[in-house]
């Protein structure tokens, strides 16, 4: 099947939006976005006060990379740092695709590796789930890999917005499957919220590893994550990365969180607490919740999402609306503190009809 990506719609806060509809972006309850709700750590506050903004950042990271590389037990010339997944999701697209490769997607998932691949003139084709539990196909995935041959696969585990999270040995056969031929692009960015393992290591030499300190080191406003690879693909990922494109606060923040650990551990631990009851809560008052291994998940609803988004938002709350995943009659929504996720379920019984 060909897949022709629409607009993203990526979640969080657009302020013309609520400026139109005359709504106060601080009494916000912001369901849409999957990061850590308990915010950065103590330490990483500190830190950004400590940035001196007249001096340009270290552009190679050197003391970001070398810290993830310790963390993840590579070399440091195997740890290339960028401004977020989505800039590692481009520069990936622009260092190996030509016009007319294939491209392999799981889906549905994040549009980006789709707009990525599109731009540079990638045969882009996806392996969809089907609904209503959304389980990964990887057998199809399997076939289509040895049948077509792609020179890039995007796997995003735990998927977006599904929420599922395939076990190792399925990755692993993945990997083994697509060969020397074809890059792995595993995208990783909510492994922690799944089995707590906030740093990766590399499957396969044919693997590029993504991970986003932005979702679980709740660091979403300065943009930081990072690949792992083999020292030639790393290389060539970081020949084509603009310069300074890692801003000095982002680099202070991620050593920082680095530094902080236990704060982080502690919170996802309280988060996977409070997901288990938010969504069992869901589903006690009647809403149809796809299974997620993470703390975000989607909602199989009986009206259009777009409909059910904006009547959420006259009310102060935002989930995301699917549609740009290709689920028009879903929504995503993510774990929040207590008195949030009560806040959303006092409107379930709009939901249901």
């Amino acid at each position: 099947m060909s897949y022709q990506p629409s607009s993203e719609d990526h979640g969080g806060i657009n302020p013309d939006e609520l400026k139109r509809l005359g709504i106060d972006r601080k009494k916000l309850i912001d369901f849409s976005v999957n990061s850590n709700p308990y915010g950065p750590s103590l330490a990483v506050l500190a830190a950004l006060q400590r940035v001196d903004v007249s001096l340009y950042p270290d552009r190679d990271c050197g003391e970001i990379r070398l810290a993830l590389a310790q963390a993840c037990r590579v070399a440091p010339h195997q740890v290339c740092v960028g401004n977020g997944t989505a800039e590692l999701i481009w520069l990936i697209a622009q260092a190996f695709l030509q016009p007319g490769e294939r491209v392999l997607i799981l889906g549905p998932t994040f549009g980006e590796y789709a707009r990525a691949a599109t731009a540079l003139g990638a045969d882009v084709q996806q392996v969809p789930a089907s609904a209503p539990l959304f389980e990964p196909p990887v057998d199809m995935l399997l076939t289509a890999i040895q049948r077509k041959r792609p020179r890039l696969v995007f796997l995003c585990n735990p998927n977006n917005p599904t929420g599922k999270f395939l076990p190792c040995a399925d990755v692993e056969m993945v990997a083994q499957v697509c060969g020397q031929d074809c890059l792995l692009v595993l995208d990783e960015a909510y492994r922690s919220f799944a089995d707590g393992q906030f740093f990766s290591s590399l499957p396969a030499e044919n693997c590029l590893v993504l991970r986003s300190m932005t979702k679980d080191f709740a660091l979403a406003g300065l943009r930081l994550g990072y690949a792992l690879g083999s020292t030639a693909n790393i290389d060539r990922l970081r020949q084509f990365q603009p310069a300074w494109s890692v801003n000095a606060f982002a680099q202070a923040a991620g050593l920082a969180a680095l530094q902080n650990m236990e704060y982080y551990r502690e919170t996802l631990e309280r988060l996977a607490n409070l997901k288990n009851e938010f969504f069992s809560n869901l589903t006690t008052a009647g809403l149809i919740v796809v299974p997620s291994d993470v703390h975000f998940g989607m909602i199989a609803l009986k009206r259009p999402a777009a409909q059910v988004r904006r009547m959420l938002l006259q009310h102060s709350i935002q989930v995301r609306d699917c549609a740009s995943f290709g689920l028009p009659d879903y929504i995503r929504i993510s774990t929040r503190k207590a008195m949030d996720n009560e806040k959303i379920l006092s409107f379930s019984s709009y939901l249901i009809v």
